[in-house]
């Protein structure tokens, strides 16, 4: 499922995963959204367009979504990375009160 999208020069951004239709425009993007696109993209059929500027005419738009592009890939990149190290931390914990 796409989460960010470019259409018509600008960059949305999906606030409720429930509403898959109804789009936000990415300069109104709070921490609590940042939040939920960081959960959506753990659960797996993450997608969003690939950051490219010149199909963004709206300058603010540019900053932003390349800026929230870029974090998502690189955690989209390192996901089963960051989980094995999460899921060995973890185990090495219940290990010791077992």
């Amino acid at each position: 499922m796409k989460y960010l999208k470019i259409n018509d020069n600008k960059a949305f951004f999906i606030k409720d995963k429930a509403q898959p239709d109804n789009w936000t425009e990415i300069e109104k993007i709070e921490k609590d959204d940042l939040m939920k696109l960081l959960d959506f993209a753990t659960e797996g059929d993450f997608e969003m367009d690939t950051y490219d500027e010149a199909t963004l005419g709206n300058k603010a738009h540019q900053i932003i979504y390349k800026s929230i592009y870029e974090k998502l890939n690189i955690f989209l990149t390192n996901k089963d990375r960051f989980k094995d190290q999460t899921e060995d931390i973890y185990k090495d914990e219940l290990e010791k009160y077992e």
